[in-house]
């Protein structure tokens, strides 16, 4: 119960990252900094079996590098691919981990139809609610969104894609109800409400073995900077949809893809990205379905 997946930039992306999590995982983040030498990466792999699975990444490198794809040197093409990853060894077997290969088929693999949901890719193995240990938590996977500008922006959009593997609940942004997390009980169906129970000073599955990873893409023209302010703008959308979020416990990662030439504010695209990021997060838990014996809403 694990995977990989694998987004393809061929003509190269603008790129930037925000990092809220303090138990993370990653490779090649350097790049997307504004004070890096390259301007464009050509890909991001995000994948399960935590430290493992960053070889994957080496796969989507591969695979890129096949197609002629990369950042150009005198000995050939050298594709960049940020990558992160997300703790699921706690779910099937903890043998299982994203390879090399399963990264190349992953990046064989890719189209630029709509995007599948639930437990697929990196989100295979996720789950969410671990106040009390993975026996009391709820399945999880990957979810997607669009949000479409309008008036002077018509036909700029965001996209976004989370892969959630947080230690905390998932609420619903407009009513702040809990729709997926901790439960009472491994037989139980009432949640636990985790920022109400730690805070009258519960413990429990405190273990740095969570993440939500999430990659925004937008076609609109960014330079780095702009990339950059818009993954942290986006990871509002992660704040609005997980409680507690941006633990001691949690790896959260929100990348910012610019692929495109279409001119937008960045305010308003902040606003756009923060909306699809929170709708995607709540897609990854309404259509992850049962498994390994944790329930799934779908």
């Amino acid at each position: 119960m694990t995977g990989c997946t694998a987004i393809l930039c061929p003509q190269g992306a603008v790129a930037g990252v925000d990092i809220r999590g303090s138990a993370t995982g990653s490779s090649q983040i350097d790049v997307l900094s504004p004070l890096h030498l390259n301007e464009r990466i050509h890909g991001i792999c995000l994948s399960g079996g935590s430290a493992f699975g960053l070889e994957a990444a080496l796969g989507v490198v591969r695979f890129l590098e096949s197609k002629g794809i990369g950042f150009p040197t005198t000995a050939g093409v050298v594709p960049l691919v940020p990558a992160a990853i997300l703790y699921d060894l706690a779910v099937g077997s903890k043998s299982a981990r994203p390879t090399r290969e399963t990264g190349e088929r992953a990046a064989a693999a890719a189209t630029g139809d709509a995007v599948e949901e639930g437990c697929v890719g990196a989100g295979t193995g996720a789950t969410v609610g671990k106040l009390y240990g993975i026996s009391q938590a709820m399945k999880a996977g990957i979810g997607s969104s669009t949000v479409w500008l309008d008036g002077p922006y018509a036909g700029v959009r965001v996209a976004a894609l989370a892969a959630v593997n947080a230690f905390g609940d998932v609420r619903d942004p407009e009513t702040g109800h809990i729709i997926a997390g901790a439960r009472m009980s491994p037989q139980s169906t009432d949640f636990a409400d985790m920022a109400y129970q730690i805070k009258r000073g519960a413990r429990g599955g405190f273990r740095k073995e969570n993440t939500t990873l999430v990659v925004v893409a937008t076609n609109a023209r960014l330079n780095k900077i702009q990339a950059n302010k818009l993954a942290q703008l986006a990871s509002i959308g992660v704040a609005r949809t997980i409680a507690p979020v941006w633990t001691t416990s949690d790896g959260d990662i929100t990348f910012a893809l610019s692929y495109g030439s279409e001119k937008a504010d960045l305010t308003a695209l902040g606003i756009a990205a923060a909306e699809a990021v929170a709708d995607s997060v709540v897609r990854a838990v309404r259509m992850a379905r049962s498994m390994a014996g944790l329930p799934g809403l779908r």
